[in-house]
């Protein structure tokens, strides 16, 4: 391109973006503008105002969200392009040749680069290689005044976001720009969703700090990766649709749906139209078509809640669904093939419903193949306070309620109550508790009647401070016994050393010196003997 066809060009762009007249209705054209192609004026015209006037997408991010890479050897249309872009908003650098642009890429994070498609060195197919390679998330959109359609094709194929022929008018540019920068910015979205997702549904979302929840935690990792069907147990309210929904969120078949079924929530004669579907008069009430939980789930992942409440009959067919991944609807003979995984939950004993004939064995061992069993939150009993404070910042939320804490009397109620319903039943108290509190302090006044009242099950309190011994204390040492009361009143209070000492009714310095000695002990195998043993008798002489 001659050096006067390139300022009539920077000129025609800065001419388009004057204020006072909108991009599509420019009269005046360039010299470049008159060789365009083979479209007539008119049409050339038309498309123009086309694409100004098209309607913009819903939610478009702001021009200044996006970081645009301007790349050219002619530094003119470079900079005329460049100008173009600024005057909306988008923030934009500038290569004018191929190696200076390859190594702006290495160094630097763009959303979308605009480059010229021949230069010497490095041309416009190597950038788009290039930014395929370093930047996966950002739009490529090539220029060139020696456009073939092959050379368009090819582009297109490599991931190339769109091809613009020289020369370009500034409406056409930005349009093309901004339909990169939805690109993008959908992407943003879905990315955020899906951490969001995470946060929720993912590993991220449960709340523990026990060992036995991290042993259950490091099994789903690696349960996740896998596709086999898994089976999950435990006590009504131990979450075992969240570790459900946990374990598809981290499979490969996130992308697609997890749908949930209870079965004991449908009704027997209903259970396998829930589950395969039905055809249009396959019984009284089925007025048309239906699709089951396995055909909607198809690519994804089942859930079925309850499966011991699941009848005999449909034990088989879902034992041969298991088998074969195909589903027959009711009332119809042609089978459907399904690419599920099944996830399925119960809080019954299946080997004794075996043995009762209740439920088929075949059936069991196609179920658990792999297992998760959940521990109750009694048996878990240093997640409640983590989960007493998630829940209580979640319904505070939730229930537009100024800030509240609980106070110690209510952790000490918490962490000593025996929790039939497990966690759920823990999340509805302290719903209850922040629903009812008045004066921002979650005190025993707001303490639902199961814990305000005295219990054959709940812990014996005597005196200020809850206690429940483990049965395995009997025959330990006094030294073992002193070690637990410390180790427990810690988790009580949050690691407050201060607070633990004054629950002990020790000193401080007393309980400071008592950890340094159960740290020394636990670093040294050997140090109840010897130098160490010594040292640790003399400490304790002083108390």
């Amino acid at each position: 391109m001659s050096g006067d066809c390139l300022r009539i060009t920077a000129r025609w762009f800065e001419n388009c973006d004057r204020a006072d007249r909108p991009l599509g209705n420019v009269r005046s054209r360039s010299l470049c503008d008159r060789r365009m192609s083979s479209e007539s004026p008119s049409d050339a015209e038309t498309s123009a105002v086309d694409v100004e006037t098209a309607p913009a997408l819903p939610d478009q991010p702001e021009p200044s969200q996006f970081r645009v890479l301007v790349v050219d050897n002619e530094a003119a249309h470079a900079r005329a392009m460049t100008e173009s872009l600024e005057k909306v908003g988008y923030g934009c650098e500038v290569a004018t040749s191929g190696p200076d642009a390859a190594e702006m890429i290495e160094r630097n994070t763009y959303d979308i680069i605009v480059t010229d498609m021949v230069m010497n060195e490095v041309d416009g197919m190597k950038i788009l290689t290039l930014a395929r390679d370093r930047l996966p998330d950002c739009e490529v959109i090539l220029v060139t005044g020696h456009a073939t359609v092959p050379v368009a094709v090819e582009a297109m194929q490599q991931g190339a976001f769109n091809f613009l022929e020289k020369p370009i008018t500034p409406s056409r540019l930005r349009a093309i720009v901004e339909k990169a920068a939805a690109s993008v910015g959908l992407r943003r979205q879905n990315t955020e969703l899906m951490q969001r997702l995470d946060e929720r549904f993912g590993f991220e979302g449960i709340i523990y700090v026990s060992e036995e929840m991290q042993s259950v935690i490091k099994q789903l990792r690696l349960i996740a990766a896998t596709d086999t069907t898994v089976l999950i147990t435990g006590e009504s309210g131990t979450g075992k649709e969240m570790i459900a929904q946990a374990i598809h969120q981290n499979s490969q078949r996130r992308n697609k749906r997890i749908v949930a079924l209870n079965t004991r929530a449908v009704s027997e004669n209903l259970v396998e139209s829930e589950l395969f579907g039905h055809v249009k008069g396959a019984f009284t009430d089925a007025v048309s078509d239906r699709v089951g939980a396995f055909e909607y789930a198809n690519g994804g992942t089942l859930f079925l809640d309850e499966v011991g409440d699941m009848p005999i009959s449909t034990q088989i067919k879902l034992l041969r669904v298991l088998e074969e991944n195909r589903i027959t609807r009711v009332g119809d003979n042609k089978s459907i093939k399904i690419n599920v995984r099944l996830i399925s939950a119960t809080n019954r004993p299946l080997e004794d419903m075996i043995d009762e004939g209740t439920f088929r064995e075949d059936l069991y061992y196609r179920l658990k193949v792999l297992t998760i069993e959940l521990p109750a939150l009694r048996e878990r009993r240093d997640d409640v306070i983590a989960l007493m404070d998630h829940f209580r910042k979640m319904f505070l939320r939730r229930h537009g309620k100024p800030n509240a804490h609980f106070s110690p009397a209510v952790t000490k109620k918490f962490f000593s109550y025996h929790w039939p319903g497990n966690i759920r039943q823990l999340r509805n108290f302290v719903e209850t508790m922040v629903v009812l509190d008045t004066d921002g302090n979650l005190d025993l006044d707001d303490l639902p009647p199961e814990l305000t009242t005295r219990r054959k099950e709940s812990v014996e309190e005597s005196g200020d401070a809850g206690f429940q011994a483990p049965s395995d204390l009997i025959g330990k040492s006094l030294e073992q016994i002193e070690r637990w009361a410390i180790t427990e009143t810690l988790k009580l209070t949050g690691g407050n050393r201060e607070k633990a000492a004054k629950t002990l009714e020790i000193a401080p310095r007393t309980l400071y010196r008592r950890l340094d000695a159960y740290s020394n002990k636990d670093a040294d195998p050997n140090g109840g003997t010897g130098k160490g043993g010594g040292g640790k008798k003399k400490n304790e002489s002083t108390d």
